[in-house]
């Protein structure tokens, strides 16, 4: 039951999608919409040979919710570096080791980071040690904390 459902949860969501964006209800955007909605659900799951074994879904408004805290706040401390700039901002590379081993956790991470402003992600090695760009590196040890503890340990939970 839990596979039937997690085979047709794309192609519902494409089809809503459809729906949405042509702000029509109508018998012939449906029908279409469904026959490219059941159609592309099939072409795309024949380009993932790995398939994601989500466990604890629970936890994922929570990430959720603290990644939104964190961008907010990042967005905020970013604006004050443009609007007011300082002398001893400090811009670097910090190489952060990383435990979670699952490619979907660590695209989950790499958007995370990605997303909130300040932060780029450069290179994941095959080794798991991740490098990140911060626009204002006062202390590693803090940013290592914010990324294992904040999102790797939540990541891990639902994806390993």
């Amino acid at each position: 039951m839990r596979d039937s459902f997690l085979k047709m949860l794309l192609p519902l969501c494409m089809f809503v999608l459809w729906l949405l964006l042509n702000q029509s209800a109508s018998a012939g955007q449906m029908l279409l919409g469904l026959a490219l909605a059941l159609w592309l659900g099939w072409a795309s799951s024949r380009l993932r040979p790995l398939r994601a074994k989500p466990r604890r879904f629970w936890l994922l408004p929570g990430l959720f919710c603290k990644v939104v805290v964190d961008i907010v706040h990042s967005n905020w401390s970013v604006a004050k570096l443009i609007w007011v700039p300082r002398a001893e901002m400090a811009p670097g590379f910090i190489t952060i080791p990383l435990e979670m081993r699952d490619p979907h956790g660590l695209a989950f991470l790499a958007c995370i980071l990605t997303y909130t402003p300040g932060t780029v992600l450069v290179d994941i090695a095959e080794g798991g040690d991740m490098t990140l760009h911060v626009l204002d590196l006062q202390n590693e040890q803090e940013w290592i904390d914010l990324v294992k503890n904040r999102y790797e340990r939540t990541l891990k939970e639902v994806f390993e």
